[in-house]
């Protein structure tokens, strides 16, 4: 298995705005662009041809990884004119594959961070001899998921919807985002309309009685789909959680880039990111957040769990808790921000505006 496909053309409508300005898969986690991390692990694993499937934002990619020989790989890049789905993006860059009818193509999304054994899941899907292998994973809660249930042998027996009641709830496994397509099994895909694998691919495969086998890894995995979730992922890559080879610099508590400047005496730990020029000033307490390149975290300011985007200023003694600072925004002084709020790319909330709590 030397060929993947990776699918990056998202818009990213629940980070926002995270992915006003940039796709989701380039926004950073732990120092770089997500995207990094899927490439390294993809190349660690053995791959050496990738072909990204873009639509949203699609000329960000290339002049970042250009032909991928940076990282080891030769990239190529697919645009989809009009959003195809996860199946119609797979369909829409099979010209592109050099793999014969019989050979295994992995095939990933874009904003899944995990520990997956990719040997392990090719290792599997040659053995069984399996038209298509996913990655499953087990969840404590899965009526948010599609379930996925198996037999013994681990071949697949159906796909379900999100389950409405408890007596739905037949497996605790859901589909994980990772797959192995036998080469020949894409060619079969329609082409150049929208197709779901999830709604339309595997449940026809099983209805003509393919064999589609399930490999269950409950090693780390995270849908990267919400800022708070996105947060949590880079900091775990960080705090080295979350295995990637990518991580430019030790794990440990903090990770600062190069050129960022941090007080002598500010605190970070959790897993915290600095990026490149961006300046944290004195008494300031950063935990488990991500700060952009170019922002500013002033004096005396406590930002927890939070995402603090590109040349965005948290003013002196604010507090941000579980929020989003959009690119350039300015939240002045003496403010408090609690879970779930995001403000908004270049927006300006005055010193002392808003709080959740008393000021005294």
């Amino acid at each position: 298995m030397t060929e993947a496909i990776l699918l990056v053309g998202g818009r990213g409508t629940r980070l926002r705005p995270l992915t006003v300005r940039t796709p989701k898969p380039m926004v950073p986690a732990a120092g770089v662009p997500f995207l990094t991390h899927q490439l390294a692990r993809a190349r660690a694993a053995g791959v050496e041809h990738i072909v990204l499937a873009t639509s949203y934002l699609a000329e960000v990619f290339e002049p970042y990884f250009g032909d991928g020989s940076s990282l080891g790989l030769h990239i190529e890049y697919v645009t989809e004119e009009e959003p195809l789905g996860t199946g119609g993006a797979i369909r829409n860059v099979a010209s592109r594959l050099h793999s014969g009818p019989d050979d295994p193509v992995l095939i990933f999304n874009g904003d899944i961070l995990t520990g997956l054994d990719i040997p392990a899941l090719v290792a599997a899907h040659e053995t069984t001899g399996a038209e298509v292998s996913l990655h499953l994973t087990r969840v404590e809660d899965p009526r948010a998921f599609g379930l996925v249930p198996t037999d013994a042998t681990g071949r697949v027996t159906a796909f379900l919807e999100k389950p409405q009641t408890p007596e739905e709830i037949v497996t605790d496994q859901i589909n994980a985002g990772a797959y192995v397509f036998r080469r020949s099994v894409i060619d079969t895909i329609p082409a150049g309309r929208p197709v779901s694998v999830e709604r339309e691919t595997f449940p026809e495969l099983l209805a003509t009685g393919a064999h589609l086998q399930g490999m269950v890894d409950s090693t780390y995995w995270l849908d990267l789909g919400t800022p708070q979730a996105f947060v949590r992922g880079s900091a775990d890559l960080v705090l080295g959680r979350a295995p990637s080879p990518a991580v430019p610099g030790r794990c440990g508590d903090r990770l600062v880039l190069p050129t960022a400047t941090v007080a002598p005496d500010a605190k970070l730990t959790g897993g915290t990111v600095v990026g490149e020029g961006a300046r944290i000033g004195e008494g300031a307490r950063i935990t488990g957040s991500t700060v952009l390149a170019g922002a500013v975290v002033e004096p005396g300011a406590v930002v927890t769990d939070s995402f603090v985007g590109v040349g965005a200023r948290i003013g002196e003694r604010t507090v941000l808790t579980g929020t989003v600072i959009g690119d350039g925004a300015v939240v002045g002084p003496d403010n408090e921000l609690r879970e779930g709020v995001r403000v908004w790319c270049d927006a300006r909330i005055p010193a002392a505006t808003l709080r959740f709590s008393s000021d005294q």
